[in-house]
């Protein structure tokens, strides 16, 4: 039998940058190789803009609701880029920036946010889950593709993504207690960004970290500075291995801050200070990568202005593909549901057809 501790996490959380952007030796850890070290960056820069467009579609009244993931976009773009072509993303309502960099369109992916059809985009396209709003019950059907992948002798990865308050759910334990016994090929990415919407760390989990949660388990447990993009690349890059490699699931911690509120419908002074936000803007995951690749010659004036020339093309396709109004068909809201409509979706649809044709009349 192998030994527990050997599935314990690090003390601390590893690290390849320090706050200011130099690198810091770290023998366990490889620092990625420059181009992919550039197209992460790239994918900071349109994620970032990403989140500051999506909040001005909320201020303009084109989204309903939208989950920032401003000061996360480390984590966001590290879980996608991890991933091989074959492999699965399993978002929640918060990884806009996860998906946007896996390829999906980002009006698509916001067109759940606007309150419109469905998830807004095909899973199978570019192999991402829906988004799940309902806590860590994404988990559960991440574990269960991989499950399927293993059985059919699929070389297939699933990366499944919650937040620190989703580990505090059942379907965390049943996910993770499944997945450990069947081997399954899941990296359970947790976002820990120190609250679950007003709810503090200390009061979610008396854990040393979510990382340690792995042990009772059987699953090994790793931690990661999450505004360290090369870190959180390097240690998901080792999971993701580890995963399809035969040696079942992986749970990474990556420890970031939420630097917005919840959504734009919380009112996060009432229960942070600025004072508490504030050192987090120094540890922000774009300048620090921005300063670690010019102090590396890499970045240079030129590139950073092509790279921010696309971010604004991207911004620009959301700001036309979002506010451009939609007429919507009341008979989709049963369509995709099922594979095979239910004889009650068949009935409500029969209900609402006929309600529809006599407001005609």
């Amino acid at each position: 039998m192998a030994d527990p501790r050997d599935l314990l996490p690090s003390e601390q959380p590893l690290q390849l940058l320090d706050p200011s952007g130099k690198p810091v030796d770290d023998p366990a850890l490889p620092l990625p190789g420059t181009d992919r070290l550039l197209a992460a960056y790239t994918a900071l820069v349109i994620g970032r803009r990403v989140n500051d467009q999506a909040g001005a579609l909320v201020r303009q009244g084109r989204l309903a609701v939208y989950p920032s993931s401003h000061g996360q976009e480390a984590c966001q773009v590290g879980a996608a880029l991890a991933l091989a072509e074959g492999d699965w993303l399993f978002p929640t309502y918060r990884d806009t920036v996860s998906a946007v960099a896996r390829g999906v369109d980002p009006v698509q992916v916001l067109t759940l946010l606007k309150g419109d059809w469905h998830a807004g985009y095909d899973p199978y396209e570019h192999r991402v889950a829906p988004q799940a709003t309902p806590l860590a019950t994404q988990l559960l059907h991440a574990v269960g593709v991989a499950h399927a992948a293993r059985l059919r002798g699929e070389d297939t990865v699933v990366m499944a993504l919650c937040g620190d308050g989703a580990t505090s759910e059942g379907d965390f334990h049943e996910a993770l207690n499944f997945a450990a016994v069947f081997k399954t090929p899941v990296v359970f990415f947790v976002q820990n960004n120190e609250y679950a919407i007003s709810v503090p760390l200390a009061r979610q989990s008396a854990a040393p970290s979510l990382a340690h949660k792995g042990i009772g388990y059987g699953v090994n447990g790793e931690r990661v500075d999450g505004n360290d993009t090369p870190a959180v690349l390097a240690v998901l890059d080792r999971a993701v291995a580890a995963a399809r490699a035969g040696e079942g699931p992986q749970l990474v911690e990556a420890h970031t801050y939420r630097m917005q509120a919840h959504t734009n419908a919380d009112d996060d002074t009432r229960y942070r200070s600025s004072e508490e936000v504030d050192p987090w803007v120094e540890r922000d995951p774009l300048l620090r990568m921005e300063a670690f690749l010019r102090r590396k010659r890499v970045l240079t004036k030129a590139r950073a202005a092509e790279i921010a020339e696309k971010a604004e093309a991207v911004a620009a396709a959301m700001r036309e593909g979002v506010s451009r109004d939609t007429d919507p068909d009341p008979s989709e809201l049963f369509a995709h549901v099922y594979a095979e409509p239910t004889p009650q979706l068949e009935e409500q649809a029969a209900l609402l057809a006929d309600e529809l044709s006599r407001e005609g009349n």
